[in-house]
């Protein structure tokens, strides 16, 4: 059946990316032909063709059906000026009236010349019999449009394999059965290389890749659904050799997502800014930027100060065009940026929003809108005439930048997954490889059992069903559940899910880095002392653009190499593979990438976005829990912290580890390091046992009696009338035993009155002293009020506390049995 799309041509408002624009360009697509052969035969000659062999049919109740309707077809047709069969076509406007609409006005010329039967539907299946005869005979070529419009002939692939082309459709027929997609795919896709054949003419080997592109963006202007299943007769094709070594190698080309970089007036244009004047700034400002930003920092800038901050500012204040904006303006924008939406579903499955802070308050777009404003003012000095007019006071001032609270958020964020997930990596390692080999033997044991049978495999009983139709794929049912289990994508998910986990805990690297790791990334380095190979993985510039050499261990080697011999082709070769950088949105080139998978007809690179989902799936398996009772999760970065922490910890120096990791700072390897207490405990013994080590020994003997007793007497005499003297040892009284106006005095509450009467008296003394003109006695009795007056405020102070309660000193065994199982007691 064919897809249901309604008939309109190609919005003209819509734009082709550049890289299909330029596919376009350079396969162009086949030009609609008015004449040929066939369709200049008389109609004699048409007949006496088309109801011969190949086209004969084997029922004579549908061979009768094919004349009637070929006859009536071709008298209908023939009331229209042509000098082809092709030309009578395009003048009845039956092409751009549909498949439906110009059977009804053959019925209608029918019914009035006498031709109809008495039953109308008989005249439209007869009507349609005779139209898949002419366009399978090639008398006449519909256009796109028509062949994908609702009611178009349903057996077309049927007739066009029979009588058009049956060795092309044998050999797509061929590729069908290698591969696991399902019948409704492959049906598709062969529906949609006949419909090429149609429109096109000619047989399957002369279908270029201009026509598959052509029919590709027809799909996408219609707004067909699944896209990606509808070109997948592309694919087919190439896997068959039809086109050339030029050729786009996968089906993704098609994809609209995948369709390279997008320009600098589309970026903001999306936005829909209303004030054209700041929308032309911000592209003249972006394109001003984009000499040092790469394509993905651009794109963040545009979201940042055209969705995020013009664009809101304009739905909260409707007319605004100056950058030059009010105080409350701008603080509204500020506390709106702090937040964001997330979407979530409820348990009745209605979508709700809810705002939420940001991890970062916002301010990486506080950042970008106050390089923005000082950027316009710092190029305003250089070219007035072209930025001066926009120049305006920047609304965040600097002290809003503060990152330090960020930072330290982040940074105890971090260490806490760290020291979740450290612990529980074992497990993980020993889950996915558990998994890996109970899969692969499930695999092998189906795959050796004949379809319908029981097998045992990891000690549980399966049953292999019969499968309607022949796939690639492998499936076990269980006897006691009754369900259904692909066995040959579970296999594929096991291992790939124990690949991922070996080479990031090994490595510590990017999942961008760990996507793009090839065949070409093994190399190998020869000691020039020793002669002994050294192998070395090569990792390719990602974040930082610099790239580094990796040491192998046996361990990483040992999972190297069982991926390569699981990629590797019939001719013992990885294969090349196309991959997209989704950052970047560019393809690039051919690799034989190291995580590939086979999906349809061709391989594929195992997407970032993949490798998450398999960690997931895997940690799933485990059961483990975080701190808050819910199910663990690890993203691919989690293991580049475990990495870090965990090389540094055994020995590694952080200098070191900063290379292996390809970290332009040392300190941002540091923060990526996880601190432990016990860590903490041994690192300060450690600098008390170093500073031993460097200092005078005779500082660390055994003190005389002598020595003992006066460090002894030291803390009897810090003992005075009103309190404890707090004067560290070996240190004399700064206030020459004025203890009253010493800071480092703490009052006895039982003294409280006696410190009332010595400020009682200290009044009465200074107003003695000033009766009797004693300038000089007032200033120091001032001083002694002033710290018998703070003293008491002391005293009050720590009434307000209330009285202390005694928490008591944590023994060994408290604090061990937190995190260790206590000993049992054997007394």
């Amino acid at each position: 059946m064919t897809t249901q799309v309604p008939t309109r041509a190609r919005s003209a408002s819509r734009q082709l990316s550049p890289e299909m624009a330029a596919m376009l360009k350079s396969f162009p697509p086949r030009g609609p032909e008015q004449r040929w052969e066939a369709t200049e035969q008389s109609r004699e000659q048409v007949v006496e063709r088309l109801l011969a062999p190949p086209f004969v049919l084997a029922s004579s109740a549908s061979q009768s059906r094919r004349r009637t309707g070929l006859t009536k077809t071709l008298a209908w047709l023939e009331r229209f000026p042509g000098k082809t069969w092709q030309g009578r076509w395009n003048a009845s406007g039956a092409d751009a009236a549909g498949n439906i609409a110009w059977r009804r006005m053959a019925v209608s010329w029918l019914q009035s010349t006498g031709w109809s039967y008495q039953n109308p539907k008989k005249d439209f299946d007869a009507l349609g019999s005779g139209i898949l005869t002419l366009i399978s005979g090639d008398v006449i070529r519909p256009s796109l449009s028509w062949l994908l419009t609702p009611g178009t002939v349903q057996i077309l692939t049927a007739e066009m394999a029979r009588s058009r082309d049956p060795e092309g459709f044998a050999a797509l027929t061929a590729v069908c059965r290698s591969d696991p997609a399902n019948t409704h795919t492959k049906d598709g896709a062969l529906r949609r290389i006949a419909t090429v054949m149609a429109a096109k003419g000619g047989q399957v080997r002369d279908i270029t890749v201009g026509d598959c592109l052509e029919l590709a963006d027809l799909l996408l202007s219609m707004g067909s659904r699944n896209v990606d299943t509808s070109v997948y007769f592309y694919q087919m094709l190439h896997a068959t050799g039809a086109f050339p070594a030029a050729a786009p190698a996968t089906v993704r080309v098609f994809n609209p997502k995948n369709q390279g970089q997008i320009s600098i007036e589309q970026m903001i244009d999306r936005y829909g800014i209303a004030c054209r004047p700041i929308r032309d700034l911000l592209v003249d400002y972006l394109r001003e930027r984009s000499l040092s930003l790469d394509y993905t920092s651009l794109r963040a800038v545009a979201f940042g100060l055209g969705k995020l901050f013009w664009r809101d500012l304009e739905d909260h204040h409707p007319g605004i065009d100056s950058l030059r904006l009010a105080p409350d303006a701008a603080a509204g924008w500020k506390q709106r940026v702090a937040m964001k939406t997330i979407r979530s579903k409820t348990a009745a499955g209605d979508v709700v929003e809810t705002q939420v802070p940001r991890a970062d308050r916002g301010i990486n777009y506080l950042a970008m809108v106050r390089a923005f404003y000082l950027d316009l003012a710092q190029w305003a000095m250089d070219d007035p005439a072209r930025w001066g007019i926009w120049a305006a006071p920047c609304p965040i001032r600097e002290e809003e930048m503060s990152r330090k609270k960020e930072r330290s958020g982040r940074k105890s964020r971090m260490d806490q997954r760290t020291r979740e997930r450290l612990p529980v990596l074992p497990l993980l390692t020993q889950t996915v490889d558990t998994e890996r080999r109970r899969a692969a033997e499930r695999l092998e044991a189906a795959q050796t059992t004949t379809p319908g049978a029981d097998f045992t495999a990891a000690g549980q009983r399966w049953h292999r069903p019969v499968t309607k139709n022949p796939t690639a794929k492998v499936w076990a049912k269980d006897p006691e559940t009754g369900k259904r289990i692909d066995l040959t994508l579970e296999e594929h998910r096991a291992f790939w899910s124990w690949a991922i986990v070996e080479v990031l805990r090994h490595t510590g690297i990017r999942v961008e880095e760990l996507t793009e790791l090839s065949h070409h990334s093994l190399v190998q380095y020869r000691l020039p002392s020793t002669g002994e190979l050294i192998p070395l993985l090569h990792i390719a510039p990602s974040k930082t653009d610099t790239e580094r050499l990796l040491v192998i261990s046996p361990e990483l080697a040992d999972v190297l190499s069982t991926i390569i011999s699981r990629v590797r082709d019939a001719n013992s070769a990885v294969p090349l593979v196309v991959s997209y950088d989704n950052h970047e949105r560019v393809w690039n080139p051919p690799m034989p990438l190291l995580f590939q998978r086979h999906i349809g007809v061709e391989n594929r690179p195992i997407p970032a976005a993949g490798i998450r989902d398999m960690l997931n799936d895997a940690l799933a398996r485990t059961g483990l829990t975080d701190a808050t009772s819910r199910p663990l999760t690890f993203s691919p970065h989690d293991f580049r912290r475990l990495f870090i922490t965990d090389t540094i910890m055994n020995g590694m120096p952080p200098q070191i580890a900063q290379l292996v990791v390809g970290h332009g700072d040392i300190n941002t390897t540091m923060g990526y390091k996880a601190v432990y207490p016990e860590e903490v405990i041994n690192g300060h013994r450690a600098f008390i046992a170093r500073r031993r080590t460097t200092r005078p020994s005779e500082e660390y003997r055994t003190p005389t009696d002598e020595e003992w007793e006066e460090f002894l007497g030291h803390f009897e005499r810090r003992r005075v009338a009103l309190g404890d003297y707090g004067r560290a040892y070996g240190t004399g009284c700064v206030h020459e035993h004025s203890c009253l106006r010493c800071s480092l005095l703490r009052p006895d509450p039982d003294q409280r009155q006696r410190i009332v009467a010595i400020r009682d008296n200290l009044v009465d003394r200074i107003a003695e002293a000033e009766k009797e003109g004693w300038p000089g006695e007032v200033e120091g009795l001032k001083v002694s009020l002033a710290g018998a007056v703070q003293k008491l405020a002391q005293l009050d102070e720590r009434d307000r506390r209330g009285t202390t309660v005694n928490l008591g000193m944590p023994t060994f065994c408290d604090i061990a049995g937190r995190t260790v199982t206590a000993a049992r007691d054997i007394s």
